[in-house]
């Protein structure tokens, strides 16, 4: 017979009972398991492979499942220098996310452009997608992108849910 110290019984939650709200809920697994789309694009690359390796341990955040397709993901982190011949890709990929998605833009280059006054590189990602969280530096540290997840898990936590569900109109419900 077991014990109740043997099955982890904890005294706050008496009768496996919590109570909290549905938002609340829903949005503490949406935090901790953001699944990241690397679109590395240019020398910040490197500096979101390090964020992934053991020494800056991303997976403490729930985030260290990095997809590279865009339906298994719902967080994009544009690191590096976008051009306009990469603008579309990068637009269709976010596009092919699924809902709710977010966006970090890392770096000067991904953020306005950076060095790169020319015809050929687009002056911020935020042109062309709605970015959520700036990481400031040319490359940035993985430090630096891990405190921009933490940011976005804090934007996450806020967000409401149930508010924002679609209702099926009258043609889509059975009679």
């Amino acid at each position: 017979m077991h014990t109740q110290t043997e099955v982890g019984y904890n005294s706050k939650v008496e009768g496996d009972v919590v109570i909290t709200r549905l938002d609340a809920a829903i949005n503490w697994f949406r935090v901790h398991s953001l699944w990241p789309m690397p679109m590395g694009l240019a020398c910040c690359a490197i500096e979101l492979m390090g964020t992934g390796a053991s020494r800056f341990d991303i997976a403490r955040f729930g985030a260290e499942v990095m997809r590279f397709s865009p339906r298994q993901s719902d967080v994009m982190i544009v690191a590096g220098t976008v051009t306009y011949k990469m603008a579309l890709v990068v637009k269709r990929i976010y596009e092919q996310m699924a809902e709710p998605k977010w966006v970090i833009a890392m770096g000067a280059c991904a953020s306005t452009g950076g060095m790169y006054r020319s015809y050929a590189v687009l002056q911020g990602v935020d042109r062309i997608l709605p970015v959520d969280v700036y990481v400031a530096g040319c490359p940035p540290r993985p430090e630096a992108l891990l405190d921009a997840l933490i940011r976005l898990q804090q934007q996450v936590r806020r967000e409401p849910v149930i508010s924002t569900l679609k209702r099926p109109g009258p043609a889509l419900v059975k009679a």
